[in-house]
C-alpha cells in the first residue's frame, strides 16, 4: 500500500511540474480512469454511456449480443394531459391561493398535478434500440469507456472487439458509428420503444434491405421520428452507423436518417473517429486534477465527461437523465423532464471551475431562448409582469405541475437566474453581463417584485411560501411566508441584480434592488441560531432536500467569513441536520452536503459525505441512482431511479474542497466595486480550503476562479507548495494566506500583504506565481479525520 502511495505521489509531481507541463497528451485522462465493466450488462442503466449532446447511446449486452439503447434530446410529446385541459381555467395563482386558504387540498392536487400524467403526455420519448447478434463463436467478456477518446468498446473472448462512438463533431446531424472486428455479424434488429404505446401512437412502420434496417414512428401533432441503421464490411471488420432523425429536420425523417447513415459509412469509422477524438482532446486540455483516491478521481472524470457527452450548444440541455432516457419498456422516470427545484441547477453547477463554459452555456442559451415563454407564463399563471420559470417543465417550457407547492413556486426562476450570475462572475464576460445575465435576472426579479406585498410589519412577503420538498404535497407544505428557502432565493436574486446593475453603471437600479432586499427582513432562526423552515417551523425530520440551508450553499449569503453571527448560524444548523440523521436522504443529498461542508471549511465531513455518495449511491457505470444501492443503512431509500444532478454535485464537491473564490459580501456598492476590484468581482482565491487530511498530495491545473482567473496549484505533505494564477480580468487579485506561516517565494511581481490576504493589481494575462517550502513530514491526523467508508455490497463505477 505504501509503495502504491509513493508511486502515485511521484506521478503526481511529474505531471504537475509547473508551467513546463504540456497541454495535450498530459491532460488526457489516464487509461486507469477508464470505466471498465465485466460482462454481462443486462440492464440499460448500467450500460456504457456515449453521446454528443444531441444523441445518446447506451452500450450493453451479454454473450454474443450487443445492445445500443438510443436517445435524442429533442424527442418530446408536448401535448397537455387530458385532465389538464379540463381544469385549465383553475390552473392559476389566484385559484391556488383560494384553495389553500380554504384547505381544499384534494381539489388542489387534482388541478395542479393534472398535467403530470405518469402514463401519458407531456413526456420525453425513448428512441428505440439496436440489437446486434455476433457470430456465435464471439462472446463479450468486458465493456470499457475510453474517457480520453469518448469511445466505448466490448472486448470479445476471441480477441476481437466492438468499438463505438457518437461523433462529437456532428451535433446538428448526430450519428453513432461502430466497428466490429471478426466474422460478419449474424443479425441486426431494431426495436421501437414499447412505452410509446401508452401515448396512443400507431405501431412503428419497419423496413429492411440488405445491410439496412429502419423504422419510422408517428407521434402526435404531426411529429414523427425515424431510426435507421446501415452496415458494410470493411476488410476484416463490419462498420455500422445508426441515427435518429425527426420531422424537424425534413419532411421525411427516414430519408434524412438514411442519408446521414450513408454519409457516415462513406467516411468510415477511422476517419470519423479521428475528428471525434480531436474534439475530445481539446475538451480535456482545458483543465485537469489529480487526487490520491482513485475511485473519487475516476468518478470526477466520468462526470466531467458527461458534460461533453450530454450538454452541447445547439442541442437541448440535460434533463433528469441527460441523453440516456430509460430503455425499460416504460416512459422515463419523472417524465425525463426539467426539474427546476434542484435538478437542473445542480446539474449545471460544476462546469465553471473546470472551464467547460461552452457545455454549461447549453442550459443558459436554452433558458434565454425560452424567455418569451416564461413571460407568457408569468402573465397567464401569476398575472404578473416580467418572467417566471415553471418549477417542473417540458422541453418547450410548458408547466407540468406535480406537487404544486414546489413545481409552481415563483422563486424557482430565481434559482435558475443564479446560474446566469455565477457564469458572469466566473467568466468576467461583460458582453454576457449586459446582454444576458442582467436582462434575464431582471425579468425574473420584476415578476417576483410584483408578487411581494408588505405584511402587517411592513416586511415584503409572498402570498404562498414553501420549502422543497418538506411535507410533500400536503397542506403543511405551505409555510408561513416567507420560508427561509424563498427568503434566500429572493435575497440572492436582488443582491445579484444590485451587483450587476452597479457593474454596468446603473446605480439607481442597484439601489432599488438593495432596497427590496432590506424590506425582506432577516433570517428565521431558533434561539441557538439554527435556520428554521419559516418563522416558527423547525426541520421536522431527516430530509433529502437541503432547502433551509441554501443561504449557506449555493447562495453564499451566510458564510464563514461573515462574522461570528454567521458562524454561529452555520454551526447550529449543521448540528441540527446531523441530529436528524440521513435516513430521509437521497444520493444527491450526500454530494450536496459534501459541497456545503467544503464551503464552510469542514474538510473531513465533506470527504465522508462524498465517499458515501460514490460508494453507495451510484450504479456500476457511475449513474446516480438516488437510493442506497448497497443497503448499508445510509438511507431508507434503496430504489434506483437514475438522475444526473447527484453526479454533478459530487464533481462540484471536489472543486469546493480544492479551490474557492467566493466573495463574502454579495451586492456590495458600485463605489467599492469600481475602486477596489474593477468591473469583474472575484472573492479571495482560497487554495485547498477544505482538503481532507488523507489527501496528502493533490494538484489541479487551470481551474477557473471568479473573475475569470485560471488557477493551478500543488499540495504536498498536506501543504500548498506551488501555485500559479493567470489573471482573467483587470483589478485587484487577492490570495488568502492559509499557508501556515510558510512565506511564499514569489516569481515576478510581489504582492503586498493586507490582513490575511496577499493583494496584487493585475491585468488580463498577468501571471502571479509562487513556491512554498514542502513540509518535512505529513502532519498527524486530526481527531475527526474521515475514515474510508465501508459498504455492505460492491457498488460504484467499474464493478
Amino acid at each position: 500500500m505504501r509503495v502504491n502511495c509513493l508511486i502515485g505521489t511521484l506521478l503526481l509531481l511529474l505531471q504537475f511540474a509547473g508551467p513546463a507541463s504540456s497541454l495535450a497528451a498530459d491532460r488526457l485522462p489516464s487509461p486507469e480512469l477508464n470505466l471498465r465493466l465485466t460482462a454481462p450488462i443486462q440492464t440499460w442503466d448500467e450500460a456504457i454511456p456515449l453521446g454528443n449532446g444531441a444523441m445518446g447511446v447506451l452500450l450493453w449486452g451479454e454473450t454474443n449480443r450487443i445492445r445500443l439503447s438510443l436517445d435524442r434530446g429533442d424527442l418530446w410529446d408536448e401535448r397537455p394531459s387530458k385532465r389538464f385541459t379540463e381544469v385549465r381555467d383553475r390552473f392559476n395563482w389566484v385559484a391556488m391561493q383560494r384553495m389553500v386558504a380554504e384547505n381544499r387540498m384534494d381539489e388542489f392536487n387534482d388541478v395542479f398535478d393534472s398535467n403530470y400524467d405518469y402514463h401519458g403526455p407531456p413526456t420525453k420519448l425513448p428512441a428505440g434500440r439496436v440489437e446486434i447478434t455476433l457470430d456465435e463463436t464471439r462472446k463479450v467478456e468486458h465493456f470499457e469507456l475510453n474517457l480520453a477518446a469518448a469511445e466505448g468498446s466490448a472486448r470479445l473472448a476471441e480477441g476481437d472487439e466492438v468499438r463505438a462512438i457518437v461523433d462529437a463533431t456532428s451535433v446538428r446531424e448526430p450519428v453513432a458509428l461502430l466497428r466490429i472486428t471478426g466474422p460478419p455479424i449474424r443479425e441486426v434488429r431494431l426495436r421501437s420503444p414499447d412505452a410509446v404505446n401508452k401515448l396512443g401512437y400507431p405501431p412503428a412502420t419497419a423496413g429492411q434491405a440488405e445491410g439496412w434496417r429502419w423504422f419510422e414512428q408517428e407521434a402526435a401533432d404531426g411529429f414523427a421520428y425515424a431510426v435507421c441503421a446501415g452496415w458494410r464490411r470493411v476488410g476484416q471488420a463490419t462498420e455500422l452507423a445508426v441515427t435518429v432523425a425527426t420531422t424537424r429536420e425534413g419532411k421525411s425523417p427516414l430519408a434524412v436518417a438514411r442519408q446521414r447513415v450513408e454519409a457516415a459509412l462513406r467516411s468510415g469509422y477511422t476517419t470519423q473517429r479521428k475528428a471525434h477524438a480531436d474534439w475530445w482532446a481539446a475538451f480535456w486540455t482545458r483543465s485537469r486534477v489529480s487526487l490520491p483516491e482513485t475511485h473519487l478521481l475516476r468518478h470526477y472524470y466520468l462526470v466531467r465527461y458527461f458534460y461533453g457527452a450530454a450538454s452541447r450548444r445547439g442541442a437541448p440541455p440535460m434533463p433528469l437523465q441527460g441523453v440516456w432516457t430509460a430503455d425499460a419498456g416504460e416512459l422515463p422516470p419523472w417524465k425525463g423532464d426539467y426539474h427546476n427545484d434542484l435538478n437542473t441547477q445542480m446539474t449545471y453547477l460544476a462546469y465553471r471551475t473546470s472551464g467547460d463554459f461552452e457545455e454549461g452555456a447549453s442550459f443558459l442559451d436554452y433558458l434565454w431562448n425560452l424567455l418569451p415563454t416564461f413571460r407568457q407564463f408569468a402573465r397567464d399563471f401569476y398575472g404578473a409582469p416580467g418572467a417566471a420559470v415553471p418549477g417542473v417543465m417540458s422541453l418547450a417550457g410548458q408547466p407540468l405541475g406535480g406537487w404544486g407547492q414546489y413545481s409552481l413556486s415563483p422563486t424557482m426562476g430565481a434559482w435558475n437566474a443564479h446560474l446566469f450570475y455565477l457564469h458572469w462572475r466566473h467568466t468576467g464576460d461583460e458582453v454576457f453581463l449586459r446582454e444576458r445575465a442582467l436582462p434575464f435576472c431582471r425579468e425574473i426579479g420584476e415578476c417576483l417584485r410584483a408578487l411581494l406585498k408588505p405584511d402587517a410589519n411592513g416586511v415584503l412577503v409572498l402570498p404562498l411560501s414553501s420549502s422543497p420538498e418538506i411535507f410533500d404535497n400536503t397542506r403543511r407544505a405551505f409555510l408561513q411566508p416567507n420560508s427561509n428557502y424563498d427568503l434566500a432565493s429572493l435575497k440572492m436574486l436582488f443582491l445579484a441584480l444590485a451587483e450587476m446593475a452597479d457593474a454596468v453603471g446603473r446605480p439607481d437600479e442597484a439601489r432599488q434592488w438593495r432596497s427590496l432586499d432590506r424590506q425582506l427582513g432577516g433570517w428565521h432562526l431558533a434561539e441557538d441560531g439554527t435556520l428554521l423552515l419559516d418563522a416558527r417551523t423547525p426541520l421536522p425530520d431527516s430530509h433529502r432536500h437541503l432547502s433551509n440551508l441554501m443561504p449557506i450553499h449555493p447562495f453564499n449569503l451566510i458564510t464563514v467569513d461573515g462574522g461570528g453571527r454567521d458562524r454561529r448560524v452555520i454551526a447550529a444548523s449543521l448540528k441540527d441536520w446531523e441530529a436528524k440523521g440521513t435516513g430521509g436522504w437521497c444520493g444527491y443529498s450526500f454530494s450536496w452536503m459534501a459541497c456545503l461542508r467544503a464551503r464552510v471549511g469542514d474538510a473531513e465531513a465533506a470527504l465522508r459525505n462524498l465517499d458515501i455518495f460514490a460508494r453507495a449511491f451510484v450504479l456500476r457505470n457511475g449513474f446516480h441512482a438516488n437510493g442506497d444501492q448497497t443497503r448499508s443503512g445510509f438511507s431508507r431509500f434503496t430504489y434506483r431511479p437514475f438522475t444526473l444532478e447527484g453526479n454533478f454535485l459530487a464533481m462540484e464537491a471536489v472543486h469546493e474542497m480544492l479551490l474557492q473564490s467566493w466573495a463574502a459580501d454579495p451586492g456590495r456598492p458600485a463605489t467599492e466595486t469600481a475602486a477596489a476590484v474593477g468591473r469583474v468581482i472575484g472573492g479571495p482565491i482560497r487554495l485547498f480550503p477544505a482538503t481532507p487530511w488523507r489527501w496528502h498530495d493533490v494538484a489541479f491545473e487551470d481551474w477557473r476562479a471568479e473573475g475569470g482567473h485560471r488557477v493551478s496549484a500543488r499540495r504536498e505533505n498536506n501543504a500548498t507548495t506551488w501555485f500559479r494564477i493567470v489573471a482573467g480580468s483587470e483589478g485587484r487579485l487577492r490570495i488568502r494566506d492559509n499557508f501556515g506561516g510558510r512565506p511564499p517565494e514569489w516569481q515576478g511581481q510581489r504582492p503586498r500583504k493586507v490582513g490575511d490576504e496577499f493583494e496584487v493589481p493585475v491585468k488580463p494575462g498577468d501571471v502571479v506565481e509562487a513556491t512554498l517550502p514542502k513540509p518535512a513530514a505529513i502532519p498527524p491526523a486530526p481527531a475527526n479525520a474521515a475514515r474510508p467508508v465501508i459498504v455492505a455490497e460492491t457498488s460504484g463505477p467499474g464493478s
